[in-house]
């Protein structure tokens, strides 16, 4: 018996884009000041390392919930919105660690719609156990 994981697997394939995405920017910066090795001393450089890895911080913990409440079947098109949302929050958060521009206000609604999904999904997983979900 197969289980397939829509959500799960949609936004884990969104994640590794993302990072994808979020690599390339560290490399675009390297490539543009010739950084070899860490920042460099270069703002820039660390604002965009620090968003990469701010999303590798946090986002296997939000698909780990997004797992979990799928297999308990408990998902749904509401489980799909909270994991695009949160994606695009990450997407907002990369672009505001830039620190100026039209996007700075990305990484505050990024932060935000992190960590609310980070209080909300675990609720939900803690109710799915209780049996009250």
């Amino acid at each position: 018996m197969s289980i397939i994981l829509p959500t799960t697997l949609s936004l884990a394939a969104a994640a590794a884009l993302i990072n994808f995405w979020l690599a390339m920017r560290c490399g675009n910066v390297r490539r543009s000041q010739g950084i070899g090795v860490g920042t460099g001393g270069n703002d820039l450089m660390e604002r965009r390392m620090r968003a990469q890895l701010n999303f590798a911080e946090n986002t296997p913990w939000v698909l780990f919930l997004i797992a979990g409440i799928e297999l308990a079947g408990k998902g749904g098109q509401w489980l799909a919105i909270v994991g695009g949302l949160f994606m695009l929050g990450r997407i907002a958060h990369g672009l505001g660690m830039d620190g100026s521009g039209p996007f700075a206000k990305g990484r505050m609604v990024g932060t935000l719609i992190t960590m609310l999904t980070q209080i909300g999904l675990p609720i939900v997983a803690v109710l799915i156990v209780l049996g009250k979900l």
